[in-house]
């Protein structure tokens, strides 16, 4: 079984968190200064007593005359109260009334970080309460928004309080098992970097620190507890509360998110009954509405407040009217509409994974998912996702399987599904499979990927496994090839092979392995 390695978790979550904090905290001081609206920093008294500093921003020209919406922004994980200054003026340009909090146990705000948990999602409600109490807010034009953490908050929230009307989650996370344990594999960089940041600017409370002590050492004791602590916090186990309360959502992720992959998202968007509307963009975790933070033009912010104007504020400005999913491949820079989830993909086509292959485990074979953030970045950046060359690869250590070649360029769309027959010479082991673009030369562009865990396996007695991959929208042009990589170890994750132990992929005549690639017409 795995184990953390505490060299990396120290150096990456450091270097990230500061970056994370040190940008934010200098790039919106500025604004804050430069700001044409009154802006106030106060007390907000949450659940339990606990203080909450927040800052409220609202119109220049407000008086007691009359009432404005009103916009909750509760901050991301381990980023300061001024995360959001520049937004906020620019919402108390079009008439909004703001209030961003600092969420408990991060920054000066009291509390212990409870994950949003039921005290994150009083806390909510709470500051409403204070909003329409001291500010000219209309009680019956309440939206909340933010990004990562406070997207997640602003999802539970609407569950529970029902005067909320409006949502948007960017970057954000329906199922938080789902996000940093898909697979029943740890997602070891994404856990270590939100542990580091958290301890570096809040106070994580006893619960959390178990639980990622649990999570690091592989606890499978503590499984169960591990998923109901989750569960918990994950707006898809409150979706028919959401539902009931009728709130609009707006959804807005990155392909590339190395914190909340895109596909937990795509299971709660389908499950929603009201008003509507996801986003994917290239990019990894915050990184596509991140500018927005410094005030500069941004897509997803701009999509944000549209949402407002038009559910809170009545405005037909015709976001009611466009196709609700909103796509932008990787390889392309316009948009792509439309009606649903199921239209993503018009076609699949199968990848045959005929023969049998042995791989050893242990072993990096050099096909791997990249970095946190920086490998998005650079997909998102500079169209360089993670590389790797196929025919070097060593196949003592990586399954490797490959289409044909492509007369005409193929745009895969949606998620990608992997179905084969697997015999482990152990009762436990981790497999991480990779769609690769493969070049006329042979070097593979990532596509996509995704981790698999068992445990409790007869060792020797074959067992069927389906994988659906990250969802993404990536272009294959015409002369390429796809190649699916199988391998045992990722940086990115905890794997759980034992030594020694060897994983076989077959193909029986009655059941036979493939790969679905989900293409557009």
């Amino acid at each position: 079984m795995g184990h953390p390695r505490k060299a990396l978790r120290t150096t990456a979550v450091g270097a990230v968190s500061a970056t994370l904090i040190a940008g934010t905290a200098l790039g919106l001081t500025p604004a804050a200064q430069a700001a044409p609206n009154p802006v106030r920093f106060v007390d907000i008294t949450g659940d339990g007593g606990t203080v909450l500093k927040a800052n409220v921003v609202t119109p220049a020209n407000a008086d007691s005359s009359r009432t404005y919406p009103l916009i909750v922004l509760p901050t991301s994980w381990s980023l300061p109260q001024v995360e959001y200054l520049a937004q906020a003026q620019k919402l108390a340009d079009s008439g909004y009334v703001v209030v961003s909090y600092n969420v408990r146990g991060f920054w000066q705000s009291g509390g212990e970080i409870e994950v949003a948990g039921p005290p994150d999602v009083a806390d909510a409600s709470k500051v409403i309460d204070w909003a329409l109490a001291n500010t000219p807010a209309n009680k019956r034009q309440v939206g909340m928004a933010g990004m990562s953490y406070g997207a997640g908050i602003s999802l539970l929230a609407a569950a529970h309080d029902k005067r909320i009307k409006a949502v948007a989650s960017l970057s954000g996370w329906a199922d938080l098992i789902d996000s940093i344990y898909s697979g029943r594999t740890q997602h070891f960089q994404a856990g270590a970097l939100l542990d580091g940041a958290g301890t570096i600017t809040g106070h994580p409370s006893a619960e959390l620190q178990q639980v990622f002590k649990d999570f690091f050492s592989s606890n499978l004791s503590a499984e169960p507890a591990l998923i109901a602590w989750g569960k918990k916090r994950s707006p898809q186990t409150y979706i028919d509360q959401i539902n009931a309360n009728g709130a609009a959502i707006m959804l807005a992720n990155g392909w590339g998110d190395t914190i909340f992959p895109p596909n937990q998202s795509v299971k709660f968007y389908e499950e929603l009954t009201g008003p509507k509307r996801l986003e994917y963009r290239p990019g990894d975790h915050a990184t596509a509405e991140v500018t927005g933070l410094f005030g500069l033009p941004n897509d997803v912010w701009t999509d944000t407040e549209r949402w407002f104007d038009h559910y809170l504020k009545g405005e037909d400005n015709g976001i009611d009217r466009e196709q609700p999913v909103q796509l932008k491949s990787r390889s392309t820079g316009g948009y792509e509409g439309y009606p649903d989830w199921k239209s993503v993909a018009a076609t699949r086509k199968k990848i045959s994974l005929a023969g049998t292959t042995t791989i050893h485990a242990n072993v990096d074979s050099g096909a791997d998912g990249g970095v946190i953030f920086l490998s998005s970045i650079l997909d998102q950046l500079a169209q360089l996702p993670p590389m790797a060359s196929i025919p070097l690869l060593p196949r003592r250590w990586a399954a490797v399987w490959q289409s044909a070649r492509y007369a005409s360029a193929q745009q895969v769309r949606g998620t990608t599904k992997l179905h084969t027959t697997v015999t482990g010479t152990k009762e436990s082991g981790t497999l991480v499979a990779y769609l690769y673009d493969v070049g006329p030369l042979g070097l593979g562009k990532l596509v996509s990927h995704a981790p698999y865990t068992f445990h409790g396996q007869t060792p020797g007695k074959p067992f069927g496994v389906d994988l659906e991959l990250f969802s993404t929208a990536y272009d294959v042009p015409a002369g390429h090839r796809l190649a699916l990589v199988v391998d045992t170890v990722d940086p990115l994750y905890i794997e759980h092979n034992p030594s020694g132990a060897q994983l076989t992929f077959s193909s029986p005549e009655h059941d036979p392995s493939y790969v679905s690639v989900p293409l557009r017409e």
